[in-house]
């Protein structure tokens, strides 16, 4: 029988605790070999058909226990235990499951932003927003909308990841792609100013087709836990002085201390902050990094027709 994914979480971390890395393709093969599958079951298929059963829960597992900082993702398509995976071991012999992992604040930040409505549903239902708790109530609409935003929420944590691992030119670049994808420049252009050593702005963005009307980015790449201060904000102010702008968007993988955004809100330019979270937000809002793997129709009697025969 095909576990469940939470059942799956301690086997994965249990598989991972000699410390190596490995290939998440060969950790679904050992949890297929663990749990003794037989040949029908390892071949069985999601109801897409995109995707095997096995592949998909162990890919879950994977998720959550890398949302609660139990594994790591050091390069694409590896994974490898944390010291705090080890003692979740230790402290949990039995199971570790979404129970155990609500005492991570890492999990418990990924868990709430499952609860937020998707951007794409501008008014949840009480019986959606319940359904963050999968309960009996729920419609097959609560239950889709509730699964489209925890794999949002999912794949926000790893596309900031995944930023956070780039270097700070191929940051740059992927925040101008962003703003593109964005509609920034369309009737204009969108420039990355870095390697040309224009000092305090990174990118350009020409709203306009002879560069009138300019907006200058920053673009960032900081550690979660290394925020942006006030003299950041009054540094990038100063550049756009020097440029005679006023407009500016200053974008990083990390955050902003309350002392930087009240510079942003004091000075005459006006400057846009987004922090990490937004960032990931927009990255997959616009589908920047990710892509898009299945979608799903769900149908209802249309009674008018059947009236009209």
């Amino acid at each position: 029988m095909i576990p469940d994914f939470q059942s799956l979480m301690r086997p994965v971390l249990s598989h991972l605790d000699d410390g190596l890395m490995r290939r998440s393709r060969d950790v679904k093969d050992a949890m297929a070999d663990a749990f003794h599958l037989t040949a029908d079951e390892r071949a069985e298929m999601l109801p897409s058909g995109r995707q095997r059963t096995m592949d998909n829960r162990v890919g879950w597992a994977l998720t959550y226990l890398a949302q609660s900082g139990l594994v790591e993702r050091p390069s694409r398509g590896q994974v490898r235990i944390t010291e705090a995976g080890r003692r979740a071991l230790a402290e949990n012999p039995d199971r570790i499951d979404m129970r155990v992992l609500e005492k991570y604040p890492q999990y418990v930040e990924f868990r709430d932003r499952t609860r937020q409505p998707s951007q794409s549903i501008e008014h949840p239902t009480p019986a959606a927003r319940a359904a963050t708790v999968e309960l009996p109530e729920a419609t097959p609409a609560d239950l889709v909308e509730q699964a489209v935003r925890t794999n949002r929420a999912a794949v926000e944590g790893e596309v900031l990841s995944a930023a956070l691992a780039l270097s700070p030119t191929g940051f740059e670049e992927l925040v101008i792609r962003l703003l593109a994808a964005m509609g920034y420049g369309r009737s204009g252009g969108l420039e990355r100013t870095s390697v040309t050593g224009d000092a305090g702005v990174d990118g350009i963005i020409s709203q306009d087709p002879l560069g009138l009307d300019r907006i200058y980015v920053q673009a960032k790449r900081y550690a979660v836990d290394r925020p942006i201060d006030r003299p950041k904000i009054h540094e990038f102010a100063g550049a756009l002085l020097g440029k005679q702008g006023d407009r500016g968007v200053y974008i990083t993988t990390s955050s902003f201390t309350q002392g930087a955004r009240l510079e942003a809100e004091r000075i005459n330019a006006r400057i846009e902050l987004i922090d990490g979270r937004r960032l990931a937000q927009l990255l997959v809002a616009h589908r920047v990094g990710v892509q898009a793997e299945q979608t799903v129709s769900l149908f209802r009697l249309d009674e008018d027709y059947f009236d009209s025969l």
